[in-house]
């Protein structure tokens, strides 16, 4: 009978414990530890003793604990020496809700003196940067491209929180043309930092200026430092340096090669070079003759023997962020974005001042996005707004709002499948395109399509829902799928015209301005090509694009625009109910998209399961006998006012 009762009050104990939610178990399980601007690095941490820097806190934290910010300026680089052991159990750092919390890579300069005209000057002992002076620090890096004869740093220069660009010298920041944007300029001596900036009509020791004196924020220096939650900070000023494909990527806030990060309702803004970092590590073949097709793909395969797979790398989450201000991208990840979920974003203002160039930038760039998805983000005033290059597979770019860029989306060597679906693509070039295994599916397009015909490059594909490589495969145009989109004034799909494999248009709308493939007149473009790929593609005959229930109507003007009010975006749009009764559509499921030519895989959901794109951009239920095409279900004819966007945090 003993016993009998010892096993009914483990067993209840047991049920118990299963039926506490997972958060309270956490935190029941785990410590919490305080940190505070009138804090003590001596105290415990607790909220009577709260620690002075979030680092401390960082050093005592284990597995299951919390720390939590209170509100302030923190000057620190946080370095987390350890992560979680599972989504579970891992490490939060967070702010106390409704306080507000900022974390600067910078720190305030006093004793600027006049020097001509608008130019100040102002002399730092070396020793006050520490270890790392981001003004000599020089960007550098595989696919960096600066100005012949530049020397670019990765510090910079801010004015009552808004940054100044470097100048080319010294010279150069004493000028007073109005259309330019203050400058600044630094020399390093043995002792000193001298740093001259032009302050226009204010006196800098009566404002706010700040100068980098960290190269990060939040990253740590170990990769597999996982299972990590960052939310609810405000983090800006970091010296970043370059972030290529083939090296180290080090961002504001970064996870160096590791898994099950969470990253939510941050404000991330003013890196020199990247907001967040979710891709690959540091080794000795960094930047070290890496620089083409052929070096990135010992890139892979070193990666892969350095964990790169599912349960080890990426799966991260980024979400409800404000990403702005980066010169380079506002995130970016080579393999270890893989298996991600980046939603709810609004990413502004990514490589705008032009102050280098090279090959990676764009408000995202991914290398590897297997399985990942990009959903529900608002992308504008970008170089690029999405640029996927190299081994998207599986990937799905649904209902973003994206305009004001330079391009909407950039699908480079890639072979599929990716779903691209129910996004607003208003920018005046959405796609440029070099990649087959590509179906666009309910998409609003307002600008030209530039389509590349061909590329020798030899690039990867895997098998599916996996890293592992099946094989490499050059990358000729077409196997793209155009199903049930609104193609809106300047929306042109005219290079599709021709193409090396199949193109199909289905279900599609065409209004006034717009522009259908078979009015194209494409001739064959190439990317990277070898003289013997050259003459082999002259026996390559191109194919025509096949189109099929169409309606084109140029006398109908969409009159598409975007208004603003608050934190609050709206898309007007004229839109007609006859379109579903002129031609019906058929739903799009994975059925009807079938496979990817080169990788002979279905269009999928990452997580294997049948795609079915029964919801529009707004979440609303789609008619399953007849959908609507574009991203709106039509429900009344004419001019429409559809809020798109709204702040998530």
């Amino acid at each position: 009978m003993r016993n009998l009762l010892f096993l009914f009050f483990v067993f209840a104990t047991l049920s118990l414990l299963a039926q506490i939610p997972a958060a309270t178990k956490l935190s029941e399980r785990g410590k919490e530890y305080h940190v505070s601007v009138s804090g003590n690095d001596t105290n415990d941490g607790s909220k009577a003793k709260p620690f002075k820097t979030i680092s401390a806190a960082a050093n005592v934290a284990m597995a299951g604990d919390v720390i939590t910010v209170h509100t302030g300026v923190y000057r620190e680089q946080i370095t987390p020496p350890r992560g979680g052991n599972s989504e579970e159990n891992r490490i939060v750092y967070q702010t106390e809700k409704g306080e507000k919390v900022e974390i600067k890579g910078s720190e305030i300069v006093k004793g600027w003196k006049k020097a001509e005209n608008d130019t100040w000057v102002v002399k730092i002992p070396n020793s006050f940067f520490g270890n790392f002076n981001p003004y000599s620090d020089l960007i550098h890096g595989d696919w960096y491209w600066p100005p012949k004869g530049s020397r670019f740093h990765t510090g910079a220069v801010y004015l009552n929180g808004d940054w100044l660009m470097e100048a080319l010298s010294k010279e150069e920041v004493d000028q007073t043309a109005e259309e330019k944007k203050p400058l600044w300029w630094a020399n390093v001596d043995a002792e000193n930092t001298t740093i001259w900036a032009r302050f226009k009509n204010v006196d800098p020791n009566k404002e706010t200026v700040e100068i980098n004196v960290r190269q990060k924020i939040f990253y740590p220096e170990k990769p597999f430092t996982n299972f990590i939650t960052v939310r609810g900070f405000t983090m800006e000023h970091a010296a970043t340096n370059w972030a290529p494909p083939t090296a180290e990527q080090m961002g504001l806030i970064g996870t160096n090669w590791s898994r099950g990060w969470v990253i939510e309702n941050n404000i991330i803004q003013y890196s020199k070079c990247v907001g967040i970092a979710l891709g690959k590590y540091g080794d000795a073949f960094d930047n070290k003759e890496t620089e083409s097709a052929e070096g990135y793909v010992g890139t892979i395969n070193r990666a892969l023997k350095f964990g790169w797979n599912k349960g080890t790398i990426g799966g991260h989450l980024v979400r409800n962020n404000t990403i702005a201000y980066c010169e380079q991208t506002g995130i970016v990840g080579s393999m270890g974005c893989a298996f991600s979920i980046v939603e709810g974003n609004t990413i502004h203002d990514i490589h705008v001042r032009k102050l280098f160039d090279g090959a990676e930038m764009a408000g995202i760039k991914f290398h590897g996005a297997i399985d990942v998805q990009i959903r529900n983000n608002h992308i504008y005033r970008t170089n690029m707004g999405i640029w996927l290059d190299w081994m998207a597979q599986g990937v799905q770019v649904k209902s973003n709002l994206m305009h004001e860029n330079g391009l909407d989306i950039f699908l480079e060597v890639d072979h599929g499948p990716m779903l691209v679906s129910n996004n607003i693509l208003l920018s005046k070039t959405s796609l440029l395109m070099n990649s087959s295994g590509a179906a666009f599916v309910h998409n609003i397009f307002a600008g030209k399509m530039d389509v590349i015909s061909y590329d020798s490059r030899l690039t990867p594909y895997h098998k599916p829902h996996s890293t592992y490589v099946v094989a490499l495969h050059d990358n000729p145009a077409g196997d793209i799928q155009f199903v049930n989109n609104l193609f809106v004034d300047g929306g042109n799909a005219g290079q599709y015209k021709k193409n090396i494999l199949p193109v199909t248009f289905d279900g599609n709308v065409y209004v006034k301005g717009a522009i259908r493939a078979i009015s194209g007149d494409k001739q064959r473009s190439f990317g990277e090509i070898s003289a013997e790929a050259k003459e082999k593609m002259k026996n390559v005959r191109d194919k025509d694009a096949e189109e099929k229930n169409f309606i084109a109507d140029e006398n109908f003007d969409a009159g598409t625009k975007l208004t603003t009010e608050g934190h609050n975006v709206f898309l007007e749009i004229r839109l007609d109910k006859s379109w579903l009764s002129q031609q019906k559509r058929k739903l799009v499921t994975t059925a009807l998209l079938g496979k990817a030519v080169v990788p002979n895989l279905l269009f999928e959901n990452t997580d294997g399961s049948k795609i079915k794109i029964d919801t529009d951009f707004l979440g609303n239920q789609r008619n399953l006998a007849n959908p609507s095409p574009g991203p709106f279900e039509i429900t009344r004819n004419g001019k429409q006012k559809i809020d798109v966007w709204h702040e998530q945090r």
